[in-house]
């Protein structure tokens, strides 16, 4: 595995920051133009990638796979690869829920794949040293795990069973992702209410963290609110899988989903902007 090219899929934000990780430590790695985006392609030739084209064409160079996408587009990348009858190592480094990252392990497998391991990331872009750690789990975790040694991402193998490093991610951005939409929803409710005054005013005596960044906390992933969406609905889904009540995280993902029209804005939006969001009260928006 040392020696083999290396497939990304697909070079977003976060997975063309993986990339360059592997690219920066003299790996040969490719991606799948196919189909994508001019930004994408942007984000790939600035982190160092080699476009092959097709999905196909780099499956047949590459020895390890890493899909890092959009959790509800994890498992149909998956049979996608899987259909092409890729045969070396599929790393899923997406945020799905152990039991969805173990169906898209039995896929890639069930397509010839020799080992599947399964990932979650924990931190922002790894662009710096030191902040984002990608967990893996499986038969290979340890091997894919030593692809990054030395890069600025921090890769850790915490176990031979996939599942666990997905388990991590969930249980990590339940908290995280999940009170951001907390805080979004509960600062519209106290605008709609007419309290949101009285509500800063006491959290300036008693609450100084949300006093000083709970708006800037709860509006902050606007942009990624298209995306942290799914994530919850995949939350939902592990709370669901261990016998625990899964209403929160629908309900984050509710939030998430009013706040999809600030994709990839470069700033968050303003409070009005987004309480109206939140709060149906766009033009032709109805709650």
């Amino acid at each position: 595995m040392a020696d083999g090219a290396i497939g990304l899929l697909h070079p977003g934000a976060m997975g063309a920051s993986v990339g360059a990780a592997l690219a920066g430590q003299g790996r040969r790695v490719l991606w799948a133009s196919e189909g994508r985006s001019a930004a994408t392609r942007e984000r790939a030739e600035a982190a160092g990638l080699e476009d092959a084209g097709a999905i196909e064409a780099l499956t047949a160079a590459c020895e390890t796979v890493i899909s890092v996408c959009p959790p509800d587009a994890a498992h149909a990348l998956a049979e996608r690869v899987a259909g092409t009858g890729f045969a070396g190592v599929y790393v899923d480094a997406n945020a799905v829920s152990p039991a969805r990252g173990r169906a898209i392990g039995k896929a890639v497998l069930g397509g010839g794949a020799r080992a599947f391991v399964d990932g979650g990331i924990i931190g922002p872009p790894a662009w710096k040293a030191g902040i984002t750690r990608l967990y893996l789990s499986g038969v290979e975790a340890e091997a894919v795990a030593a692809l990054f040694e030395g890069s600025p991402l921090e890769a850790v193998a915490i176990g031979p069973e996939p599942g666990a490093a997905s388990a991590l991610k969930m249980a990590y951005a339940a908290y995280t992702k999940g009170t951001s939409a907390l805080l979004a929803g509960i600062i519209a409710l106290a605008e709609r209410e007419g309290v949101a005054e009285a509500l800063r005013g006491e959290w300036a005596i008693s609450q100084a963290d949300l006093a000083a960044g709970g708006e800037a906390r709860a509006l902050g992933s606007a942009a990624k609110a298209w995306r942290f969406a799914g994530e919850m609905e995949e939350i939902a889904d592990t709370f669901a899988g261990a016998g625990l009540p899964d209403g929160f995280h629908r309900a984050a993902a509710e939030i998430y989903r009013r706040l999809a029209e600030f994709k990839d804005t470069p700033e968050p939006p303003a409070l009005d902007e987004a309480l109206a969001a939140l709060l149906g009260e766009r033009a032709g928006v109805a709650r």
